[in-house]
């Protein structure tokens, strides 16, 4: 597989913009690699529905202007199904530990929660804003919005909030033992 099909299958699994370095650390290759790489990508892409978008050094995968009306539809369809059980479940994961960073949320479900996240965060009902511990990460926190269509004034207001939220930290906390031991037998 060639750099540039790399590249393109690490920014689809992502689904959010990537910095160049961050790519280079990622693939093992210098700078001059990765900017061939994508400019390849780029001319590759070149009239077809997915495209390049590149701003202030970073780098995703985006839906080409000349479908933007079809992609508005697909949206506004989207916008008025119901939420799915996963977009349930990361929602309730949001609300009871009052926001958290995407790589938590997928180690308590087990899958990958990007486009579930980038869904929520459409219909306003997640915001992503700067870790304040790591600049180079996003915590994912209830909006206002959600709280004002729940009903509640603060998340304390949820049902048994104290009890569930214990309850997801100790698992978080059990899971993390029980990955920790795997490793120290695998390792032995």
């Amino acid at each position: 597989m060639n750099l540039e099909q790399k590249i393109e299958a690490i920014l689809f699994w992502k689904g959010e913009p990537m910095t160049r370095k961050k790519l280079s650390e990622i693939l093992g290759v210098g700078q001059i690699e990765i900017n061939e790489g994508i400019e390849k990508l780029k001319e590759i892409l070149n009239n077809r529905g997915v495209i390049v978008i590149e701003k202030d050094n970073e780098i995703t995968l985006g839906t080409s202007p000349e479908i933007s009306e079809l992609i508005e539809n697909l949206q506004k369809e989207e916008l008025n199904r119901e939420l799915s059980k996963a977009s349930l479940e990361t929602l309730s994961i949001l609300l009871y530990k009052n926001g958290t960073t995407r790589a938590e949320i997928d180690y308590i479900r087990g899958v990958n929660s990007s486009f579930i996240l980038r869904a929520l965060s459409i219909r306003g009902l997640v915001e992503k804003i700067v870790d304040p511990k790591d600049s180079r990460r996003f915590i994912y926190k209830p909006s206002f919005d959600l709280l004002s269509f729940l009903g509640i004034k603060s998340i304390e207001e949820l049902p048994e909030f104290n009890d569930i939220n214990k309850s997801i930290e100790e698992s978080a906390e059990n899971l993390k033992e029980e990955f920790k031991n795997e490793n120290v037998e695998q390792e032995q």
